[in-house]
């Protein structure tokens, strides 16, 4: 099934990127610190929490509270799940910017929702 995704870059007080991935009637979230890896980098990717499918296309200015910052809409497109468990989500995205297959895998680390993201080729 394919699906909508959208990243967005927050220039919030540590300037990252948001994953958005359109699953279960909500926009499913990572915060991604060092932005996007190439073929053979790992970066974090830390778990935050649902979104509105809506609030994928945001542009704009969070003026006050949490996250507070300019959001500007870097990428969109689909993506389709190709393996899917508690600890793993392997997906294709076809974006502007972002095209290729990308791994999520969780990790604990003092009890944080912690995940790597990874490209590959397979």
């Amino acid at each position: 099934m394919i699906v909508k995704f959208s990243v967005q870059e927050h220039f919030a007080k540590r300037h990252h990127f948001d994953l958005r991935l359109e699953m279960d009637g909500v926009a499913k979230s990572w915060a991604i610190p060092k932005g996007f890896p190439e073929k053979g980098e790992r970066r974090l990717a830390i778990k935050v929490e649902d979104h509105s499918i809506d609030y994928m296309e945001f542009e704009g200015l969070i003026e006050e509270g949490y996250g507070k910052g300019v959001v500007k809409l870097w990428d969109r497109g689909e993506y389709e799940i190709l393996k899917k468990s508690e600890k793993e989500l392997k997906f294709k995205l076809s974006g502007n910017k972002l095209n290729g297959i990308y791994v999520l895998l969780k990790f604990d680390k003092a009890g944080r929702d912690f995940w790597l993201i990874m490209k590959t080729s397979e």
